[in-house]
C-alpha cells in the first residue's frame, strides 16, 4: 500500500480557492491571493480551513498497517474531527451575519439536521464500546483461569474453567444482535449534558438521550446512507453567492460523515456495514487523504469479511485470534500433565490474550471520553448555530 508520508502540499494547492467548483468539470479554480483587496485575508482564512482538514487527515492516511484502525488510531481520528469542528465553529461565528442569507441558510440548516443522525450514531458507537467491555470481562476470566502460584504448573481444573469462560464469551458475542442489542438500547445511556436533578441521580449518572432513542430496527448503515445522500458539493453560483462559505459547510459535513463511517467500520454497533454509497470528492485538497483512507479501510474489510468479524478494530481482530488459539488448545488437550511443548503453547497463547486484555483495559475509557467530547461538540455546534440563525432571521 503506497503511503503519503513523504507528500507535501504544494503552495499552488494551498492557493486554490474554496470559491470555485466548476459545474461541468468538477474543477477547483485557483484564486489570486496576491491582490490587495480586503477580501484576501477572508479567502485565505477559508482556504486555511480546507488546508487544516487536509493536513490532519493526511497524517491519519499515512499510518502504518499496524496502526490503522487500532484504538490509538481511532482516538487520533476523533482528535482530528474535534480540531476540524472547532475550526468550523470559528468560521461560522466570524460570519454570523451571512448564515441566514440564502442559499447559505439552506446549507447550514441541512448540516444541523444531519447532526441529529450523527448524535444517534455516537450513542450506538458507545453501546459498541460497552459490548467490547463485556467481551473484555469474559476474556479476563479466560486469562485468569490459567494463573497459578506456580507458573510452570497447569492442571486440568484450569482448563475446565477456561473452557466454560470461552463458552460464555462465545454466547455473549453470538447474542450481539438480539438480547445484547436490546439490553444496551434499553439502558438509554447517552452523552447528553448532565442533569443535576433527581432524574439524573436515579439513572446512575446518565442523562436522558438528547437524540432519538435507538429501537431494535435502527440501522447504523441506513443512518450513514441518509447522511451521505444529502452531501452534494455546492455549485459554482452557490459558492459565489455565499462568498465561499458553502464549501466550508460541505467540507465539514463530509468530514462528519466520513469519521462516523470509519467509527462504524471499527466498532461493533447495530446493523453495521461498510456498504454505504458515497464518493470522496477529488476537487478538494482534502479529498486525497480521505480517498486513500477509504480505500485502505475497504481493503481491510475485504480481508476480514470472510471471518464474519464484528468490527475492524485492530484489537478486536487480536482478541478473535487469541480466542481461536486458546480454544484449539483447550479442545486438543485430553491428557494431563501437559508436555513441555504443550505448556509452552498454552503460556504463549495466554500471554497474547493478556496483552489484548491490557490494551482494552487501558484504551476503552479514553476512547469513550473522546467519543463523549465528539458528541458534545456536535451538539453544542448545532445548538449555537441554530441560535445564530434564529437571531439573524428575527
Amino acid at each position: 500500500m503506497p503511503t503519503t508520508s513523504g507528500y507535501s502540499m504544494p503552495f499552488g494547492t494551498f492557493r486554490r480557492s474554496i470559491m470555485g467548483v466548476g459545474n461541468d468539470h468538477n474543477q477547483v479554480h485557483s484564486m489570486d491571493v496576491n491582490g490587495g483587496d480586503s477580501s484576501t485575508g477572508y479567502h485565505c482564512e477559508l482556504g486555511s480551513f480546507e488546508h487544516q482538514v487536509f493536513r490532519r487527515f493526511r497524517a491519519l492516511s499515512a499510518s502504518s498497517g499496524d496502526e490503522l484502525l487500532s484504538l490509538d488510531w481511532v482516538t487520533k481520528l476523533l482528535d482530528a474531527f474535534i480540531a476540524c469542528q472547532e475550526d468550523f465553529k470559528d468560521v461560522l461565528s466570524k460570519n454570523e451575519v451571512d448564515l441566514a442569507k440564502p442559499p447559505l441558510d439552506k446549507f447550514v440548516t441541512e448540516f444541523f439536521d444531519r447532526s441529529i443522525r450523527a448524535l444517534d450514531i455516537c450513542n450506538a458507537i458507545r453501546d459498541g464500546i460497552e459490548k467490547i467491555r463485556l467481551w473484555h470481562k469474559h476474556l479476563e476470566i479466560v486469562s485468569n483461569a490459567f494463573e497459578s502460584k506456580s507458573r510452570n504448573v497447569i492442571v486440568e481444573g484450569q482448563f475446565r474453567r477456561a473452557k466454560k469462560a470461552l463458552t460464555d464469551l462465545a454466547i455473549v458475542m453470538l447474542d450481539d444482535n438480539k438480547e445484547s442489542a436490546s439490553m444496551f438500547s434499553h439502558r438509554n445511556r447517552s452523552f447528553g449534558r448532565p442533569n443535576k436533578g433527581k432524574e439524573h441521580k436515579q439513572k446512575s449518572g446518565h442523562s436522558r438521550s438528547l437524540s432519538w432513542s435507538v429501537p431494535n430496527s435502527w440501522s447504523a448503515c441506513k443512518q450513514l446512507q441518509l447522511i451521505a445522500n444529502g452531501l452534494i458539493p455546492p455549485k459554482s453560483h452557490e459558492i459565489s453567492a455565499t462568498n465561499g462559505l458553502a464549501n466550508v459547510v460541505y467540507t465539514m459535513g463530509f468530514v462528519l460523515m466520513f469519521v462516523l463511517w470509519a467509527l462504524v467500520a471499527a466498532i461493533p454497533c447495530q446493523d453495521r456495514s461498510l456498504q454505504v454509497q458515497f464518493t470522496v470528492p477529488r476537487q478538494f485538497s482534502w479529498g486525497t487523504p480521505l480517498n486513500l483512507l477509504h480505500i485502505r479501510i475497504m481493503d481491510e474489510s475485504k480481508k476480514r469479511e470472510r471471518k464474519n468479524s464484528v468490527g475492524l478494530l485492530k484489537e478486536i481482530y487480536q482478541m478473535e485470534q487469541s480466542i481461536h488459539v486458546i480454544t484449539d488448545l483447550v479442545d486438543s488437550v485430553n491428557k494431563f500433565p501437559l508436555s513441555e511443548e504443550q505448556k509452552e503453547e498454552v503460556q504463549t497463547g495466554v500471554k497474547e490474550m493478556s496483552h489484548v486484555c491490557n490494551t482494552f483495559k487501558n484504551g476503552l475509557d479514553p476512547l469513550e471520553r473522546q467519543l463523549r467530547e465528539v458528541f458534545l461538540k456536535i451538539m453544542s455546534c448545532r445548538t449555537e448555530g441554530l441560535e445564530i440563525l434564529g437571531r439573524a432571521q428575527s
